[in-house]
């Protein structure tokens, strides 16, 4: 975990350009990225699973969605609710969703593993677009954003794109450095053993059902983090965001940057809604910008045949490159 010298300054540096963004002042390009920054930490959530942990869900949308309906919910029809409790309130709604599924979903493996935890998702999909809790098929609108106040004093004030954009970033770059942190530790590391061989870490004594719900609870919390930031940027929320092409379109960001590699979380959802806007552009591609999916999924093949690392597995290359050409010399 602890890298190259170059990879362990990269953070930092993507960071403070990233910080730098709103400064061009465009309102457009500002809340493109703030959705790709949401998606990074959804992408993130889900690799702590499938690249890290070795359960591939399909459901991983079940907290994404869970948290944009509880903060809408949980707000005032016309009034602003406190960040302070309410994201608490929504992560800890899915955490203990997780938590509840998880003792289930785990007792299953492979094929099955992946078929209830889509199952579960869409369950919770039906209980939104069947009734009037969730507004139906469509959803329910979040007419003011949270407040985050101290005091008399906003500390940040989500109605203004930068403040917001600023706010994401932060909650990006905690999420990244938390779970590095995690997986640096000997939980971690145990999570990894869990992957490569179960049977032999639960020999050796390890609580592989206990690591394994820590992790799928961890996920589905971080999850939800996504969901509610990406219902106060949007203003609203609907059945879609439960639906399992939220949860195969995450699951693609995390193939795209390559499974394991946190960075190749970030990288993955960037590359996806990055290239989603570009293969969707009607004034680009005219009516072929209708089927962007099938461009999409055919980049995708080949980055699965050609890049089994994704594209985190190029930055690897031309980081061991020098190094090797060092030791020839």
């Amino acid at each position: 975990m602890n890298g190259s010298p170059i990879s362990r300054v990269l953070p930092y540096l993507a960071i403070s350009l990233l910080a730098l963004f709103p400064v061009l002042d465009s309102t457009f390009y500002t809340q493109l990225l703030s959705k790709v920054l949401i998606m990074a930490i959804f992408a993130m959530s889900l690799d702590l699973l499938v690249g890290y942990t070795g359960l591939v869900s399909f459901g991983h949308a079940a907290y994404f969605g869970l948290a944009g309906y509880a903060l809408a919910l949980l707000a005032a029809k016309f009034e602003a609710v406190s960040l302070w409790w309410s994201l608490p309130a929504a992560m800890g709604i899915c955490v203990a969703f997780a938590i509840t599924t998880g003792m289930l979903v785990l007792r299953t493996r492979g094929i099955y593993f992946i078929m209830v935890t889509l199952a579960f998702a869409q369950m919770l999909f039906f209980v939104f677009h069947d009734t009037k809790l969730g507004g139906g098929s469509d959803g329910i609108y979040i007419y003011t954003k949270p407040t985050m106040n101290i005091g008399d004093t906003a500390l940040v004030n989500l109605e203004k794109l930068n403040e917001f954009y600023w706010l994401v970033l932060f909650f990006t770059a905690a999420t990244y450095f938390l779970l590095r942190r995690i997986l640096g530790s000997s939980f971690g590391r145990a999570l990894m053993g869990i992957k490569v061989n179960e049977h032999r870490m639960r020999a050796l004594g390890f609580p592989v059902f206990r690591y394994q719900l820590a992790s799928f609870a961890l996920s589905g919390g971080l999850a939800g983090l996504a969901g509610y930031l990406a219902a106060v940027q949007f203003g609203f929320v609907n059945p879609e965001i439960l639906s399992w092409h939220q949860s195969g379109a995450v699951l693609m960001m995390v193939i795209l940057g390559g499974m394991g590699t946190l960075h190749g979380a970030v990288i993955g959802a960037f590359a996806f809604v990055l290239l989603q806007e570009v293969l969707s552009n009607q004034a680009w591609f005219g009516v072929a910008a209708k089927h962007w999916q099938l461009a999409m999924g055919i980049l995708i093949m080949l980055v699965a045949l050609y890049l089994p690392q994704g594209l985190a597995g190029l930055m690897s290359k031309f980081q061991r490159k020098p190094v090797e050409e060092a030791a020839d010399d």
